[in-house]
């Protein structure tokens, strides 16, 4: 496959779609997928049309299996490869956990590794009830960062990150649900469908209060001497000076869908 084609980008209703496409490798993600991904995540961040960016894995078999294993050897077998890589990825995982719209991870099948860290950085994780995630470091010899295992223990706790991590194992589409790694499960004829009208739902509400909202919820996950209260309070100030805050409010006495702008 041609390396422009690893990464499908399309705009759609307001929604930016990107998938990974490499199904017969189970959508692992190669090297260059991490830095085509990074470009897209950035042309959807200033593109106004946009107003929440969805993830998807091509084909019927994985979300993705991680990394493209067949690569190690080129990529990842020296430490400045390894080094060079990881921060290549590093990249990527902050472009997509700084940008301001809505970010959803649409899972069917497997979702490891790589691919998992990718889905663990979105804001919300819509998956059918054939998914099944792991994070196979332990059985490769290799170890999570920092970064990568922060955002995970963060989102389901210290004792099943330690259990994904010490295991390897794979985990059902319920076991995801319980730890609190997955939002929704779908049945899988029913995902697209789902995750789409879902997605849509955030993106018709207001831009710049889904912003505000996004950074206050990563504002209160740290302590309160690393909190930018200062900021927040801009964005709370700006929604109410917005042309947006006056078309909800005359919406609604007039008891129709407000149009919202971001403005």
């Amino acid at each position: 496959m041609k390396p422009d084609n690893l990464i499908l980008y399309e705009r759609k209703n307001g929604i930016g779609y990107v998938t990974l496409n490499q199904p017969t490798k189970r959508n692992a993600i190669s090297f260059e997928m991490w830095q085509m991904i990074g470009n897209v995540i950035n042309d959807c961040a200033t593109n106004d049309s946009i107003r929440a960016l969805l993830i998807r894995g091509a084909g019927q078999v994985a979300f993705s299996a991680g990394a493209d294993i067949s690569q190690f050897d080129e990529n990842r077998s020296s430490k400045e490869q390894v080094v060079n890589y990881n921060s290549t990825m590093a990249t990527t995982i902050d472009i997509l956990e700084k940008v301001a719209k809505p970010t959803i991870a649409m899972i069917h099948g497997f979702c490891i590794g790589g691919g998992l860290n990718l889905a663990v950085h979105c804001d919300l994780r819509i998956a059918s009830n054939n998914a099944r995630f792991a994070i196979p470091a332990a059985r490769l010899g290799l170890a999570y960062g920092l970064r990568e295992s922060q955002s995970l223990v963060q989102l389901i706790g210290p004792a099943y990150a330690k259990e994904m991590l010490y295991t390897g194992r794979q985990f059902s589409a319920t076991e995801a649900i319980d730890m609190g790694l997955i939002n929704r499960i779908v049945a899988i004829n029913e995902l697209e469908n789902y995750t789409e009208k879902y997605t849509s739902l955030i993106a018709i509400n207001a831009p710049l209060t889904i912003i505000a909202a996004k950074h206050i919820v990563r504002e209160s996950a740290k302590d309160g001497k690393s909190q930018d209260n200062s900021m927040i309070n801009k964005l709370v100030d700006t929604c109410f000076s917005s042309n947006d805050y006056q078309e909800g409010r005359t919406a609604f006495l007039e008891k129709r869908q407000p149009r919202f702008k971001g403005k």
